[in-house]
C-alpha cells in the first residue's frame, strides 16, 4: 500500500533538486527549468499509460533526469562511444541522486533498489514498468525536444533517429503521441518515420 505522504514528500524533495536547473524550456505557454519541466511531464504521461503505477515507477519517472545538468556532454569524448559514455554516466548519477533522497524521506533499501534499476533501464525487457517508462521518455521529447532537433538534422538522421524512438514505444504510446500538439512539419516527419522502410 502506498504512502501518500511519503510519496508526495518524495516528488517535492525532487523537485527542488530540478528546481536550480539553469536551462531553461517552454513548455504548454511557460518557461521553466527544463528537468523541473521534464521531470512533471513524464509523471503525467505516466498517469496515462498506466493509472495503476506503484510507488517505484512514480519516483523513477520524476527522478528519470534529476540535476542532469551537473554532467555535462563536453566532459566526453566526442563521437558514438563518447556519447554512451556520457548516457551510462548520467544514469548512474539519477539513480544515485534519486536513492539519496528517497532515503533521506524514509523509503527502504528494496523500493530505492527498484528506482534505481527502472532508472538505470536495467530492467528485464518485457517489464511493464520499464516499458511505461521508456514510453514516457518517448513521449516528453516528442513534445519537447523534437522540434529543435527537426531543425539541425537533414532528413535521413532525423527519420533514423525518429524510427528508433517509435521502434522503443509500445502502440499505446504511439497512439498518445498523436495527440501532442506538434508544428505540422514535425507532424509530418514522424508521420514519414511510421511507413514501411523502401
Amino acid at each position: 500500500m502506498a504512502d501518500c505522504d511519503k510519496l508526495q514528500r518524495a516528488l517535492a524533495a525532487i523537485d527542488a533538486a530540478n528546481a536550480d536547473d539553469p536551462q531553461r524550456i517552454r513548455v504548454r505557454g511557460q518557461t521553466r527549468p527544463k528537468e523541473l519541466a521534464h521531470g512533471e511531464l513524464m509523471s503525467e504521461w505516466i498517469e496515462r499509460l498506466r493509472p495503476d503505477a506503484g510507488e517505484a515507477l512514480r519516483l523513477a519517472a520524476r527522478a528519470h533526469h534529476v540535476r542532469r545538468w551537473e554532467i555535462g556532454r563536453e566532459r566526453y569524448p566526442e563521437g558514438r562511444a563518447g556519447y554512451h559514455r556520457w548516457r551510462r554516466a548520467l544514469q548512474e548519477h539519477h539513480a544515485r541522486i534519486a536513492g539519496e533522497i528517497l532515503a533521506q524521506v524514509g523509503y527502504g533499501e528494496a523500493l530505492i533498489g527498484r528506482v534505481r534499476q527502472i532508472v538505470q533501464k536495467q530492467g528485464p525487457r518485457r517489464d511493464p514498468d520499464a516499458q511505461a517508462f521508456e514510453d514516457a521518455l518517448c513521449l516528453t521529447f516528442l513534445e519537447t525536444q523534437f522540434h529543435d532537433l527537426a531543425a539541425r538534422l537533414d532528413e535521413e538522421k532525423l527519420l533514423h533517429i525518429t524510427r528508433k524512438t517509435l521502434r522503443g514505444m509500445s502502440q499505446t504510446a504511439i497512439e498518445l503521441a498523436a495527440t501532442l500538439p506538434l508544428e505540422p512539419s514535425d507532424r509530418a516527419a514522424i508521420e514519414r518515420a511510421t511507413l514501411p522502410c523502401a
